[in-house]
């Protein structure tokens, strides 16, 4: 059903007034609570779902899990490995921010289990950190990832966000520069995208002449692209950058289509069973904290896919990877070939420059990866 594991923990000492992920600020008491919320549902969750082998990746997202004390982070690791097994080998990501963590620790995140750090950075101009609403500044953005690197972490990725309100293309490439200057293992780049609903969407709509316009944040793009690429990093997928056997083991899972078990407030699943199953547990957290009180699976009504599903999913999910989509693959998987299912949009969009072939796979080429909602909308059911 599920080689991996997605914990959401929904808490932030302050919501950023970008983001529209399933978050609140956070209590001491309220963390304790949720922690063992989450150990409960766990139990609840290995009475139903049966993981195909031990975990291969762990991954606390959120929110801001760092806010976790290092013992819970133990403790949620220890019961996962009782319940679904734990590869020796498994990539145990934490997300944090850096004004969460110290040296102190952070080294007790890695004594936890934790073996991969993905830090918040964002930016490193005191500014652009302000107009975001993050709650640390550049220099103590820098000063966490030189503790990850004291506390013995050997595999930190660093996120930045461009197309920010006033940022110039200058600006741009010094964040990549100065986050180059750390040597990360991992960079991911992530365009603003205003959200309904966000104070940021009232501040700023999206024709704000304080945003970027299109041309700039395709030329932050192309920087970014060859910035990173020129400094020994992959381009493995389009906002994603590694150095040679870095890769994001978790979220590569994800755009393979590997089976996957969320659990949390807000989290959402994907199990292999058929064409594949998707559930979501409530957004709410009095209602998901409420269902696991009471015994029950937090998760609301199952997806089923259907044959049709499953090959547009297989088709937008894998193109996002630089490494494409594979004729073999598709067809172990669909029993019909690429081109019988999805051959005249593969040409127009070949024809357009927004694919190309290598081989016997198909993947974006860079103009495709600037288009590729555009591209993926040729593969809907």
């Amino acid at each position: 059903m599920f080689t991996r594991l997605y914990l959401h923990i929904p808490f932030c000492r302050r919501k950023c007034p970008y983001c529209a992920f399933v978050s609140q600020e956070s209590t001491a008491a309220g963390l304790d609570v949720y922690a063992r919320t989450l150990l409960a549902e766990m139990g609840l969750a290995a009475h139903t779902f049966t993981a195909e082998r031990p975990l291969e990746s762990v991954y606390f997202g959120g929110g801001t899990p760092s806010l976790l004390d290092p013992r819970q982070i133990g403790r949620i690791l220890k019961r996962a490995g009782d319940l679904f097994g734990l590869d020796r080998e498994a990539e145990i990501t934490l997300e944090a921010n850096p004004g969460t963590v110290d040296m102190e620790r952070l080294a007790a995140f890695r004594s936890a289990g934790v073996n991969r750090l993905s830090l918040g950075v964002q930016s490193f101009h005191d500014p652009m950190l302000a107009a975001l609403g993050r709650i640390h500044s550049a220099a103590e953005a820098r000063e966490a990832f030189r503790a990850a690197r004291m506390a013995g972490f050997t595999n930190i990725g660093i996120d930045l966000i461009h197309a920010l309100p006033e940022q110039t293309l200058p600006m741009w490439r010094s964040e990549l520069e100065q986050a180059l200057a750390l040597g990360p293992e991992h960079i991911s780049v992530y365009g603003l995208t205003v959200e309904e609903g966000t104070p940021f969407a009232q501040r700023y709509d999206v024709d704000s002449p304080l945003l970027p316009d299109e041309d700039l944040a395709v030329a932050m793009f192309e920087e970014a692209d060859d910035v990173l690429t020129a400094a020994g990093y992959e381009h493995y997928e389009i906002a994603n950058y590694a150095l040679p056997g870095r890769r994001s083991a978790h979220n590569s899972g994800y755009w393979r289509r590997d089976g996957y078990l969320g659990l949390g407030c807000g989290a959402h699943s994907f199990l292999r069973q058929g064409y594949g199953v998707r559930f979501g547990n409530p957004a709410d957290l009095d209602a998901y904290t409420d269902a696991v009180a009471q015994g029950h699976l937090p998760h609301g009504e199952e997806q089923r896919l259907t044959r049709q599903d499953a090959m547009a999913e297989f088709m937008f999910l894998g193109l996002r990877m630089a490494d494409g989509i594979g004729e073999s693959g598709f067809r172990q998987a669909f029993g019909i070939g690429l081109n019988e299912t999805f051959g005249v949009a593969l040409a127009k969009l070949t024809a357009q420059g927004l694919l190309e072939a290598a081989g016997d796979r198909v993947c974006l080429t860079r103009r495709g990866m600037l288009l590729s909602n555009q591209v993926f909308a040729h593969f809907l059911p």
